[in-house]
């Protein structure tokens, strides 16, 4: 009897160093196993890229906007860009400097970023995920933690932005952008009520795509969806320091409390 217990006792040592064991050397969960990688350092794509999707011009002209197609602006927000391309008929060139928002230099906004031929940078984490962008050292955080946008909270210039994973596609959610931003670099507005949805998809290792949808009711007459395209730096490439309004002071411009203008 007393040898029988003992054997038991020896049985259930031995199955909990396995299951200790099985713990120790088990595969990462589903969640993080599943974590699409789109970390790196990226720079504006140029012709058609790896995915046939249309960014920069041949000959290394910048693509400012998302699409090609002019977006479906309703009649007030259609006045705002034109006043904002007044004089500008070249459709590559971005719009007025004297009503560009970056040239009073407040921040781009989450999207117009990525018009402008600089590099950023994409670091994960569990809970976030960093973009950090070289155009005026801006960096935004995106919560990848499950929680959701807060209520009440305060229109900023690069918005609330939440993600989440969707098989292969870090998919990021923001809202809250103060309206006084472009969409991009073209000139595009928007209202307090615009919605973003970004895509982020690794079309190889070395081409990152990324395609947004702009929900915005009171700017435009339904949601519109555009892409840009990026490519892989070296893992040696650094992300340089940038003020913004260092080069227009560089430039000859003087500061009027508003705007810089030339003295």
């Amino acid at each position: 009897m007393r040898n029988a217990f003992i054997g038991s006792i020896l049985v259930l040592l031995a199955f909990s160093c396995s299951a200790a064991l099985l713990a120790q050397t088990a595969k990462p969960s589903g969640s993080v196993k599943s974590m699409p990688d789109v970390s790196g350092t990226w720079n504006r794509g140029t012709g058609r890229a790896a995915a046939g999707i249309f960014d920069d011009e041949a000959g290394g002209v910048p693509f400012l906007g998302f699409t090609k197609q002019e977006p479906p602006l309703l009649p007030a927000a259609m006045e705002k860009y034109q006043a904002n391309r007044k004089g500008i008929t070249d459709p590559r060139l971005k719009g007025r400097d004297d009503s560009d928002p970056s040239n009073s230099c407040f921040p781009p906004g989450p999207t117009r970023i990525f018009t402008v031929p600089r590099p950023f940078e994409i670091r994960q984490t569990a809970g976030v995920v960093y973009i950090i962008s070289e155009t005026d050292h801006w960096v935004r955080r995106v919560y990848t933690d499950g929680r959701e946008h807060p209520d009440g909270y305060p229109s900023t210039w690069m918005g609330h932005s939440i993600g989440k994973y969707d098989g292969n596609i870090l998919v990021v959610d923001t809202v809250d952008v103060n309206d006084s931003t472009w969409i991009d670099a073209l000139g595009h507005p928007h209202s307090d009520a615009l919605h973003l949805v970004e895509r982020f998809r690794r079309v190889n290792h070395d081409t990152l795509e990324i395609e947004v949808t702009f929900d915005d009711a009171k700017a435009y007459t339904k949601p519109w969806t555009g892409k840009k395209v990026y490519q892989l730096q070296p893992a040696t490439y650094e992300i340089k320091e940038d003020v913004i309004c260092e080069q227009y002071r560089k430039a000859g411009l003087r500061n009027d409390g508003f705007e810089f203008i030339k003295p």
